[in-house]
């Protein structure tokens, strides 16, 4: 008869993390990061000449937005204790230097007087500022002759479409565009025409991604080429804190990283080199791929939506632009 050897006796380990997971209370009380509601903001597409919305086939769940629609999800929006929303306008008509943008009666300005009438102090109003939706060649500034974008031309559009937004009530004015000096030129066109108040979102660090497909959708975008000039290079994370850290100098109150899933480390080292908020948008292509996997029955989606939310705030954003913001905000209540 063969012996076999008794096995080894098992050593207890002395430390458990597991017992911390033991019950889901136990998993949230000691949870260290958590998305709330009130750090979530909402883009929302407002498109001049619409009654009704209109869906966009890349963004599921996502629309143009009329007037009138718009108004009901801002009010929705405040309802949930959302942070804000960030308004996009799209106009019936371009043209070379994106006139409607600076034009008092223009979507974008009215949509903003329209929802600060609606919402007050409930929600922050906040502006994209820039001129693609506004030209028809779909850059975010104004060409030279031979088809560069002029960098300092720019700025000086830029400073009349701040002044037109604050003037129609905005909370704070997104400047998008990636031009050289914007922040300052923004501010100072600001404070000129007494509207010190008003705030700047700086989009800082905004990557030359392959992610931004469905946005171009979203807003009826007239570009040909790409925007590889003044947009970063997705290669550069160390570019990404030198142009943050320029936008604070400048008089940024919030700097932001844009996309936020593949630069996260961006978040990351963004977040540990200021002392303003950081803020990450959570762009249309991260939002396309989560819910195209969901509607082929490959991810669990809520799930999804929420450990992706909660990524983007452990890295280091205080503040998320994401299309989810109003359903992730009934998730986190339950």
């Amino acid at each position: 008869m063969t012996e076999h050897p008794l096995p080894a006796p098992v050593i207890p380990p002395l430390v458990r993390p597991r017992r911390l997971r033991t019950t889901p209370a136990l998993r949230r009380m000691v949870a260290e990061q958590q998305v709330q509601a009130r750090q979530l903001v909402l883009p929302l597409f407002v498109r001049e000449g619409l009654d009704e919305p209109r869906p966009i086939s890349s963004m599921p769940g996502v629309v143009q937005h009329s007037r009138s629609s718009m108004l009901a999800a801002v009010s929705e929006a405040a309802e949930l204790g959302l942070g804000g929303v960030m308004l996009f306008g799209i106009p019936e008509s371009k043209d070379a230097t994106g006139s409607g943008a600076v034009d008092p009666g223009g979507v974008l300005n009215l949509a903003i007087t329209d929802v600060v009438a609606e919402v007050g102090d409930a929600l922050t109003v906040m502006s994209d500022l820039c001129l693609d939706e506004f030209t028809d060649h779909g850059h975010c500034g104004l060409l030279t002759h031979d088809g560069r974008v002029d960098n300092d031309r720019t700025l000086a559009a830029y400073a009349e479409m701040a002044r037109a937004q604050a003037h129609a009530g905005v909370d704070m004015v997104g400047p998008s565009g990636m031009m050289d000096g914007q922040v300052r030129v923004i501010r100072d066109a600001l404070d000129a025409y007494e509207h010190t108040d008003v705030g700047i979102l700086a989009y800082s660090a905004k990557y030359a991604s392959a992610f931004f497909g469905p946005f171009r959708e979203a807003v009826d975008s007239s570009l040909s080429g790409d925007r590889k000039t003044y947009q970063q290079d997705p290669a550069n994370g160390r570019e990404g804190v030198r142009e943050a850290l320029l936008d604070v100098e400048q008089g940024a109150d919030i700097v932001m990283v844009k996309p936020a899933l593949s630069y996260l480390d961006v978040v990351r080292k963004v977040r540990d080199a200021v002392d303003v908020p950081v803020a990450a948008y959570n762009i249309s292509g991260e939002y396309a791929m989560v819910e195209a996997a969901a509607e082929r029955g490959w991810i669990d989606r809520e799930p999804a939506i929420l450990e992706v939310l909660t990524s983007i705030h452990r890295a280091g954003a205080d503040v998320i632009l994401t299309y989810w913001a109003s359903e992730a905000a009934r998730l986190l209540s339950r």
